[in-house]
């Protein structure tokens, strides 16, 4: 659990880059008081914005991704890549590395990946806290990874 205490630092973990295309969802009071994360789609639908802390961090990270909707959708089904579902909108989301690059990912489309976790370990009577954790480390290692972000560093 991480506690974000205004919009400013709300802002702040976000890179820079990122920050012109951030709005918090409307209604959102501060303190906020996250649990594991906090996602939310753009009212437009055009971009979905992440804000988790990473395993050992102590500041909270912010990704915003790109919704790039297909034009056809695929008859293959797709897994998300953070929580293993298929069961939902699945798609890519992209997000700038750089003035010059991307990198995109296979999720939820609506990076509600928590929830359905949780709803599948109540279906089968286990706990969901393993599960959370794992679905962390994914974002973590994608920040790290596709971004070059370590825990606390929102350049």
């Amino acid at each position: 659990m991480f506690r974000i205490e205004t919009e400013k630092e709300f802002l702040r973990a976000f890179r820079s880059r990122d920050r012109k295309f951030v709005e918090p969802p409307k209604g959102t009071k501060f303190p906020l008081f996250v649990r594991d994360y906090f996602a939310w789609v753009d009212p437009y639908g055009v971009r979905v914005f992440l804000l988790f802390t990473p395993p050992g961090g102590t500041q909270p990270t912010g990704i915003a991704f790109r919704r790039d909707h297909q034009g056809d959708k695929s008859l293959v089904p797709q897994v998300c890549d953070w929580c293993r579902t298929s069961e939902t909108e699945i798609g890519l989301l992209t997000t700038d590395v750089d003035s010059k690059r991307r990198v995109g990912v296979i999720l939820c489309m609506d990076l509600r990946c928590g929830e359905r976790l949780e709803s599948m370990a109540n279906l089968s009577g286990r706990s969901v806290l393993d599960d959370n954790q794992r679905l962390i480390e994914r974002m973590a290692r994608f920040a790290s990874e596709a971004l070059g972000l370590k825990p606390g560093s929102n350049a």
